[in-house]
Formats: C-alpha cells, sequence, structure tokens
C-alpha cells in the first residue's frame, strides 16, 4: 500500500478497510484438507494426543474440529511460547484446561523449559495402558502419542527437542511440515508428527486476526499496515503501558491507530524521500517485535472470556 492510499484509507476511520474475514478462504491451502484426513486415519494407532498451542492465544491456537476428531483419547495441551505470555494468564488457562479434564503444561519448545516435565505426564496418563500391556507379555511396547497443531505454533522444535537431533523440519514460517513422521523419544514413547492444520473458517473473523498476529497465517495473504494497525488497536486497549517502554509513546486515548503506527516509524527513523513516513517497514518490525516477544509478555485472550 502506497504512502498516499495508506492516509487516505486510514485518516478518517479506526477500522482498515481490508477485510479479515474475507480473506479466509485463503488460510486454508489444499494440503491442510490432506492433512485432516492424516490425522483421522491415523487416530486408531495412538494412545494419547498431543496438541500445541501459541500460549498468547490458546484457543484461538487450537483446532476446533480437534476435539470430535479425537474423541475420548487422552490429550495434553501444551501451552508454547510460554516465555513471551502473561504468566498470570498462563496459570488461568492451566486450570481452564484442569476444569475440562485436559493435562494443561506450559512450555518454551525452542528452549526446552519444562519439557522434562512432559514423557514423565505421557506415562502417568497412560498407566492404565502400560499396566495392561504387561499384563498381556507386551512389556515395554511403545506409547505412540500424535502431535498436532495448527502452522508455526511449534511442533517441530517441540519434536526436535524430544528426539534429540534435529530430524524434524524446523521454520519460522508456516506449512513446512508436509507428511506424517514418526520419531522415537526414549522411555519408551514414539512420537507422531502432523503437518499443520488451520481449518476451513473462523467464525469470528478477530480469531484470524490473532492468528495473523502471531504469525500462524502467511504474511503474504495479508497487509501488513492492516495487520499492524489491527495489532496496535489491541495493544492501545490492553497493554499500553508496553507501548510506552517500547516507542516511548504516550496519551493514546488522544490518538488514532494510523497516528501511533506513524509515531513508532518516525521514532525509528523509517523515513522515505520527503519526509515521509515507510510505513511498510515500520508495520513489519512492529509485527516482528511483537512476536519475538520485544514488547514484552502479552497474553491477547484470557479464559473468562469463554466461561
Amino acid at each position: 500500500m502506497s504512502n498516499k492510499n495508506f492516509k487516505k484509507n486510514h485518516k478518517k476511520t479506526e477500522q482498515p478497510k481490508t477485510d479479515t474475514q474475507n480473506q479466509i478462504v485463503q488460510w486454508f491451502p489444499g494440503h491442510m484438507a490432506k492433512t485432516r484426513r492424516l490425522i483421522k486415519e491415523s487416530l486408531p494407532f495412538v494412545d494419547l494426543v498431543t496438541e500445541i498451542v501459541d500460549s498468547r492465544i490458546p484457543l484461538s491456537s487450537s483446532n476446533p474440529e480437534l476435539e470430535e476428531m479425537i474423541g475420548n483419547k487422552p490429550r495434553i495441551v501444551l501451552l508454547n511460547k510460554c516465555d513471551v505470555a502473561d504468566e498470570n494468564a498462563t496459570k488461568q488457562w492451566v486450570e481452564y484446561y484442569k476444569k475440562k479434564g485436559i493435562y494443561a503444561l506450559p512450555v518454551d519448545c525452542r528452549s526446552g523449559k519444562s519439557l522434562n516435565a512432559y514423557l514423565p505426564l505421557v506415562r502417568e496418563i497412560l498407566k492404565d495402558k502400560i499396566q495392561k500391556n504387561t499384563e498381556k507379555g507386551m512389556v515395554g511396547k511403545p506409547l505412540r502419542v500424535m502431535v498436532v497443531g495448527i502452522p508455526n505454533t511449534g511442533k517441530s522444535s517441540f519434536i526436535n527437542k524430544m528426539a534429540g537431533r534435529n530430524r524434524a523440519k524446523v521454520a519460522d514460517k508456516p506449512g513446512v511440515t508436509r507428511s506424517n513422521s514418526w520419531f522415537a523419544v526414549g522411555n519408551g514413547i514414539e512420537l507422531l508428527d502432523t503437518p499443520g492444520v488451520l481449518w476451513p473458517k473462523f467464525d469470528d473473523p478477530k480469531v484470524g486476526d490473532k492468528l495473523a498476529f502471531i504469525g500462524s497465517v502467511k504474511d503474504e495473504i495479508l497487509d501488513s499496515e492492516t495487520l499492524a494497525l489491527k495489532l496496535i488497536a489491541v495493544l492501545k486497549t490492553d497493554y499500553a503501558e508496553r507501548l510506552t517502554e517500547r516507542f516511548k509513546i504516550t496519551d493514546f486515548e488522544e490518538l488514532q491507530d494510523y497516528e501511533v503506527l506513524e509515531m513508532i516509524g518516525r521514532k525509528r527513523g523509517f523515513l522515505i524521500s520527503g519526509g515521509e513516513i515507510d510505513y511498510e517497514r515500520t508495520s513489519v518490525i512492529l509485527l516482528d517485535e511483537y512476536r519475538a516477544g520485544k514488547l514484552g509478555k502479552l497474553t491477547l485472550e484470557y479464559p473468562r472470556e469463554y466461561e
């Protein structure tokens, strides 16, 4: 979007003209339909399902089709990237899942934080299965765990840490793993990696925005300036102090979203010819810094919103 069009589109309104909901159909690549089928076909062969979600948006980063697909299979939810989420909010999410009979474990899959608790938890949940195997003379029969999650939530990083070697593909862009793969991780446990899969549509367009904020939707699909403005609107409401700390901006109630973006651009010196703000560069930097946790530990949804 050119600077001229940016100002024209955003100076008169707080709502960007790009409609996230109109773009949802592009967020379900063809390979994801295949992934859904692979998950359903593989479920009979696993003992437990581990879902990896983003601690900053646990429910928005959880596939709502999963619960129906897995039925009564035991489930562990790994609240990944807990190091960039609000710690108090994460504790609330652990209690939220506990009330639903689901085990939740805050972790950071890149650093390995708290992953030492994962295998003992799997064996504790499946202790009856282990006992039955023993009674049938199948001591040491591997426990099989399916690992699922939407793109870019950290599945490959998790498997790499658990396997102790970089056998699974890892990247910061969604959609890297395209086929099911098994990995032995020790202690009699095998992990089944599945490609990241979104779902066909979102009933709430805000869910799509949150997924885009954390990078689970490819950046090429959405206009970076529009997405940055939406993020600013959220941060102004819930984490204004973080914007002040990071960019030395105050009095948000007097500023429109595009004005905040302009101020960030000027403070960073992102200017082009004529002293105009480079809105695209400013937007990309803001999104990158949010995703990297440089704005602080931020959570964008809380259990109270869903209770």
